[in-house]
Parts: C-alpha cells; sequence; structure tokens
C-alpha cells in the first residue's frame, strides 16, 4: 500500500543576492550548507531560520559543494576556477586548486579521492590529501553534468548534456555501462539507499529508473514534470524521493512504486515562484530543503499520515 503525505512550509531562509544552486548537508542533522550564483557560502541552522553564517565570499558563481564529514571540511566548486577547501573548525581555507577554466557541475568523495565534473565533458579524480590530479577522463564534447557514487557496485554514474549517463569505475574510471534513454542534457543521477536502483532525469522531464543488478537496464521512465528536472533527493530512510523542477513545483515520490504522491508549488503550498534547482532530504524531523532561482530556500516539514 502506497503512504499518504502531508506537506507543511516551515520556513524561508534568506539572504543570498543571486540564484541559489547548491545545497549540501553539515554534521549535525539540522545544520545545512548553500551556494549560489552571489558566490557566497553561507551555513544555516534549521533551529534557528532567521542566522545564517557567511563562510566564503567567492569572486564567482558556485553550483558544487561536498562537505567530509571525516575531517570537517567544505569543498567548494568555483566556476571558472577550481576547487576550494575550507575547514569548518578553524573556518579557514585550507586548500585550493584550479583545475579547470570551466563550470564546476558537481563534486562526490570516496575514501581517499575526490571526483569533479566538469563543464567541457571532463570527470576529473583527484588526490583528496594532495589535491593533484590522479586521473581524467573525457568521453564527451558536452559538459559532464553530475555524479553519484555507489560503494556496493564501486561505480561512479556520471550524467551528461550529450544525453547520456555513463557508469565508471570507482577506482580505475574505466567504462562499465553506457545508458541511453533520456532525449536531453542529464542534470541529476542518484542511487536509491539500498544502492539497487539509479534515479536520473534532466531537460527532458523525464524519471528514469534503472536496475544496477540488472547491467543497469530500464526498469520505469515516468514522465515526471512539464519542464527540466534539476534534482533528485531521497528520505535517508529510502522511503520517498523528491524532485525539483524548472517548471516550480516539488513532487514527492514512492520509492518502490513510483507513484506521485504530493506536488508542492506556489498555488497549493505557497512553493517557489521560479525554477527549484536542488533538493535535500534532511535528517532533522526529515525536512525537506529547496533551494531556487528566486534567491530563497525553503524549508517543509513532510509527514506521513495514518
Amino acid at each position: 500500500m502506497s503512504h499518504r503525505i502531508q506537506v507543511n512550509k516551515v520556513g524561508t531562509f534568506t539572504g543570498h543576492r543571486d540564484c541559489v544552486y547548491a545545497i549540501e548537508k553539515a554534521s549535525n542533522p539540522y545544520q545545512f550548507f548553500s551556494a549560489a550564483g552571489d558566490g557566497l557560502v553561507v551555513q544555516w541552522d534549521l533551529q534557528n531560520p532567521d542566522q545564517g553564517k557567511l563562510l566564503a565570499q567567492i569572486g564567482a558563481s558556485v553550483y558544487a559543494l561536498h562537505f567530509e564529514e571525516e575531517r570537517q571540511l567544505l569543498w567548494i566548486g568555483q566556476n571558472f576556477d577550481g576547487l576550494h577547501v575550507i575547514d569548518l573548525v578553524s573556518q579557514k581555507e585550507i586548500g585550493s586548486v584550479k583545475i579547470t577554466e570551466s563550470a564546476i557541475f558537481d563534486i562526490q568523495i570516496w575514501e581517499g579521492y575526490v571526483y569533479v565534473a566538469i563543464g567541457d565533458g571532463t570527470v576529473i579524480m583527484l588526490d583528496k590529501e594532495t589535491l593533484t590530479i590522479r586521473k581524467q577522463l573525457k568521453l564527451s564534447d558536452k559538459s559532464a553534468r553530475c555524479l553519484a557514487i555507489n560503494i556496493q557496485s564501486s561505480d561512479l554514474a556520471v550524467g551528461y548534456s550529450d544525453h547520456q549517463i555513463r557508469i565508471l569505475d570507482l577506482k580505475t574510471l574505466t567504462l562499465k555501462h553506457t545508458l541511453e534513454g533520456h532525449t536531453n542534457s542529464v542534470f541529476t543521477v542518484a542511487y536509491s539507499p539500498d544502492s539497487q536502483l539509479l534515479v536520473s532525469a534532466g531537460r527532458d522531464a523525464q524519471l528514469k529508473i534503472w536496475d544496477v543488478g540488472a547491467s543497469y537496464s530500464l526498469y520505469n521512465s515516468i514522465v515526471a514534470h512539464m519542464y527540466a528536472i534539476n534534482h533528485i533527493t531521497f528520505h535517508p530512510d529510502g522511503r520517498y524521493f523528491a524532485t525539483g523542477s524548472m517548471d516550480k513545483s516539488i513532487k514527492v515520490w514512492d520509492a518502490l512504486s513510483f507513484r506521485l504522491l504530493k506536488v508542492i508549488d506556489k498555488a497549493r503550498h505557497a512553493g517557489h515562484g521560479t525554477s527549484v534547482n536542488k533538493l535535500l532530504w534532511t535528517d532533522y524531523h526529515g525536512r525537506l530543503v529547496s533551494a531556487s532561482d528566486d534567491r530563497t530556500l525553503s524549508i517543509w516539514a513532510i509527514d506521513d499520515l495514518p
């Protein structure tokens, strides 16, 4: 039986002066980070909605953040410049490396490596201690837009603007699978918490669900939004996932049946007035955070109904 849920908007965070492109978790479940076209990187507290803490002010837009819990470091992808690393304990930048003059769209970390998806179609693998490039792979002339890691299968999923998803080996970056099915740029890829499925979406407004154990065969395809889907995030326990779209809406889905459970928009829930760019489903009372072109972050309580 499918879940029934109730949605309430419980807060709005303001302070960014441009479109908000990135949200990332923090070590405390009630905290998170955001970054925007204004180059500001801010730490927020769900328990104190009015108090954002400025961590960095960078001279270019930021599309990608990644929190490294082990060392309490925040990795920042500065467009047209490179990676910056902030020590969250000392609140100081402890490293930077100029790896590209293109946009940095995503950053992921596994064991001793940092993986970066770049606008020129390159995927770069760096040593996270020395910031030296270990491997780089260019399989397309179109942008590498998004990354997802499956530790269980040792896979790195990369979504590209050439409409394809390529599955690479985490250790060697060798190509394992090429997934074809999208008809436009792939903006977001996410593995289910049990690592069994890969969910992808992008400019064609379709959700594609791929079966990892069956060599990534296409399991399901859903016309999900009116316009581009910018991001997918799973609920921490894997029951639901949410999609954010250029059509200004957030949709909540049952992760087992792929049934649409809720549409969060301006008319029904005082949602965003412009594109929803990024989502984060936190461990703090199941709060969902959304970031938008409208320069705000919205906080949503999503609760099960009996």
